[in-house]
């Protein structure tokens, strides 16, 4: 009973059957196979928090300079004055984001800056 199609198509099926694909990383990137989701956006956080407290410790030696360079000329002066404020002021955040990080992991046992999902 078996037709000529019913038996082309039966033997076609191991034909089909593909090998399983290994994509995990070898060589100098084997270590890349054991990033998880968590550990990149704890890792972000923290690279945010660096990189912002640097700009904004630049910025406040910048407008040190400034204050410094400006020779007593009002305008200058009210610039320098101003960007060291609000250097301050972006200091003042991200260590606050930092403490914020901190207080939440003391109080809740969540540790933003080093994530783990089960």
């Amino acid at each position: 009973m078996w037709t000529a199609a019913g038996t082309m198509a039966l033997s076609a099926i191991p034909a089909f059957a593909q090998k399983e694909i290994d994509l995990k990383p070898t060589g100098q990137f084997t270590e890349l196979g054991k990033l998880e989701f968590a550990d990149i956006v704890s890792k972000l956080i923290r690279f945010a928090l660096i990189i912002a407290a640097v700009v904004f410790f630049f910025m406040l030696l910048i407008g040190g300079i400034k204050w410094i360079m400006s020779g007593g000329d009002k305008g200058k002066t009210e610039e320098a004055r101003n960007q060291i404020t609000a250097a301050l002021v972006g200091l003042v955040i991200v260590f606050s984001a930092w403490a914020i990080a901190q207080l939440t992991k003391a109080l809740f046992g969540i540790d933003i800056l080093n994530l783990k999902f089960s």
